[in-house]
């Protein structure tokens, strides 16, 4: 085969805060299944992933932890490292952000934006998000949270060096224009566009001063450097570059990388922010920058405290290596998030592994062994329905082909599975159990179970990328090797009186989803949420139809005059603007508002109450209000700033 040239992906590299989760894992598989893709076509490919070990948020949990920070991220760094291999990933290179030679290089990297004047000393002073390492401003905080994580913020203020981010902001938008390929999926490209890039970008804070655990300024020593110029400067630092100009022979036979695959929380860093630092150094930009979507939980976001959180080695533990990578692969769309739980994980196991690729190999197998001593040949007694399974396999290398360039490996998966399941269709056509019965059918016999172990070697060696150990296995099974990549879209590789194994192996045993879950409830005891103590429980009504609540009409109101009834203790009758309309409502509210405090605000109404009189007056609809466990009351008004007459639905 000959080599098509350089390729390299790349990771983000995994932050040292924990070990990681089934949702962390997913991307070092999803790249590991691009990276055997490409060295199968034929490409040099160099895969490279790691730990991000620097910042606050290490500094105090390993306080916490009672060890220095350094004795942390070497214990977390190698569980990462663990569950990697455990996942049969084949990276080529683990960096890690703590080496001497990385973070000599992001000193050198930091003075040299500095002296060209990129670089500045300033002071910040803002809303620090810890878990995120990221300042804001009180205009980028969502419901007064940090935007990215949805985590609580604290104002903060601190001498720290900036970098001129506007500069080259211009350059980078002509790029990513004239560059459709840049971002992808286009819909991430779209969103650091209009949020980011066109509204004006702000100059960004690379250093720190209130904790220690970085990589210091060699000029300014109380400051160490911000987490993400250390951290992104990896892909270049880890293959060979040198800011003084002596960088590797490596690094200029890799760099530009072909992929950085990462999260699409991360985007923003990886497309904004990490091309300006290398048009900054003058290095070429990353070809692609794929921000792939989320594997969460099907009862919500794996939470520590929730006790729902999956690990990989936990999983292989009940599943094995395969299926686990199989079942991540196949479940993730190319742009949507995909969704976990041991049910998900059973069912697809039971009907896509067990059923329709463990039992297709286990047949054909069984039935070689049975009707031939497990001889395989191909006797050339062909009929029409051999043309159309042939046809589907030697067209599946492209398909996959196809699929993997646009980095659509849940449908690449699935173009695999297409020809296992038409292997199976081929089965119930040609009725092997049949032909057996007749003694003049058995070189058509033959020639049908030749099929079947050539179509299923083609779709074995396709597995490579995505399931590499049963991969392996079902080849070894069927005592051949793997096919050249070259060569998947011809038919009739296997060799003629070559001999199954005499004894096949269960690929994939089927499971019983009640067993799996009684051990996963004896391996985690659910744990009791504490309910806060501002939560309260009422006796629930009966149930109503969509119907019956259709019939309500719901309106904001905007309260233009208010005055307490006679004679009554409790009630306020109000002067409601709705729409075009005024209508008088009379509340029980006297108690917790007086009249003047009413007028001027935005409530939310039942317009379409039937009237009534309360002490005498007329009331024309309901205010609605919530209620405490004291009984209190208070108004229920919108959140944001609404007409009134803007319905509630």
């Amino acid at each position: 085969m000959s080599n098509k040239g350089k390729y390299y992906i790349t990771t983000a590299i995994a932050y040292t805060s924990g070990k990681p989760h089934i949702g962390n894992t997913y991307e070092i598989v999803l790249a590991d299944s691009i990276a055997r893709f490409k060295r199968q076509e034929g490409y040099d490919v160099f895969f490279q992933t790691g730990s991000d070990e620097h910042g606050q948020k290490i500094e105090l949990k390993a306080a916490e932890a009672g060890v220095t920070p350094k004795e942390f991220v070497d214990d977390v760094s190698s569980q990462i490292k663990d569950i990697w291999n455990l996942m049969d990933t084949s990276y080529d290179k683990f960096i890690r952000t703590t080496d001497e030679d990385h973070e000599k290089q992001v000193q050198k990297i930091f003075k040299k934006l500095y002296d060209q004047g990129d670089i500045y000393k300033g002071a910040y002073e803002g809303m620090y998000c810890t878990p995120c390492e990221s300042f804001w401003t009180e205009s980028q905080l969502v419901d007064g949270k940090c935007p990215d994580c949805g985590r609580e913020v604290q104002p903060a203020k601190e001498e720290a060096y900036f970098f001129k981010m506007s500069k080259y902001a211009d350059r980078l938008i002509e790029h990513i224009n004239t560059h459709p390929e840049f971002i992808q999926p286009v819909s991430r490209k779209n969103e650091m566009m209009n949020n980011f890039l066109l509204p004006g970008l702000q100059d960004l804070c690379v250093s720190r001063t209130s904790f220690k655990w970085g990589i210091p300024v060699t000029f300014d020593p109380d400051h160490v450097t911000y987490v993400w110029l250390d951290a992104l400067t990896n892909y270049i630092t880890g293959i060979g570059y040198d800011c003084d100009g002596d960088s590797s022979d490596q690094y200029k036979k890799l760099w530009p990388a072909d992929l950085h695959l990462i999260g699409k929380d991360i985007i923003r860093f990886h497309t904004i922010y990490w091309p300006i630092f290398l048009m900054a150094l003058g290095e070429p930009l990353p070809k692609q920058v794929f921000g792939h979507p989320w594997l969460i939980q099907a009862d919500g976001k794996m939470s520590k405290s929730k006790g729902n959180v999956l690990y990989a080695d936990e999983l292989v533990d009940f599943f094995g290596v395969d299926a686990v990578r199989y079942f991540v692969l196949h479940e993730i769309p190319f742009d949507n998030d995909g969704v976990i739980s041991w049910e998900l994980l059973v069912e697809r196991i039971n009907s896509d592994l067990a059923n329709t690729l463990g039992n297709l190999v286990n047949r054909t197998i069984s039935m070689s062994n049975k009707y031939f001593d497990g001889v395989v040949c191909d006797k050339g007694v062909a009929e029409p329905v051999d043309e159309d399974l042939k046809q589907v396999v030697t067209s599946t290398r492209d398909k996959v082909e196809a699929k993997m360039d646009e980095i659509r490996v849940a449908d690449a998966i699935s173009e695999v599975f297409a020809l296992f399941k038409r292997c199976n269709k081929y089965i119930d056509e040609t009725e092997p159990w049949v032909l057996a019965k007749d003694e003049a059918k058995a070189d058509r016999l033959s020639t049908v179970l030749y099929n079947l172990v050539e179509s299923i070697s083609i779709g074995a060696t396709l597995l490579e990328s995505f399931m590499p150990g049963k991969s392996e296995a079902i080849l070894k099974q069927l005592n051949t090797e793997k096919i050249a990549y070259d060569d998947l879209d011809k038919f009739g590789h296997y060799e003629n009186g070559n001999k199954v194994t005499d004894k096949p192996e269960i690929l994939f045993a089927r499971l019983d989803i009640n067993e799996v879950l009684d051990r996963v409830a004896e391996l985690h005891p659910p744990v009791e949420e504490e309910v806060p103590e501002d939560v309260i429980d009422i006796e629930a009504k009966p149930e109503i139809t969509f119907d019956d609540f259709m019939k309500m009409q719901f309106q904001v109101g905007e309260i233009i005059s208010c005055e307490a009834v006679p004679k009554s203790s409790k009630l306020l009758c109000s002067q409601v603007r709705v729409g075009s309309e005024v209508k008088q409502i009379v509340s029980g509210i006297k108690k917790y508002y007086k009249p003047e405090e009413m007028v001027g605000k935005k409530v939310m109404v039942l317009v379409n109450l039937k009237p009534a009189k309360l002490a005498g007056v007329l009331s024309e609809g309901m205010l609605l209000c919530a209620e405490d466990a004291e009984g209190n009351l208070a108004l229920m008004t919108p959140e944001k700033s609404m007409p009134a007459g803007a319905e509630i639905c």
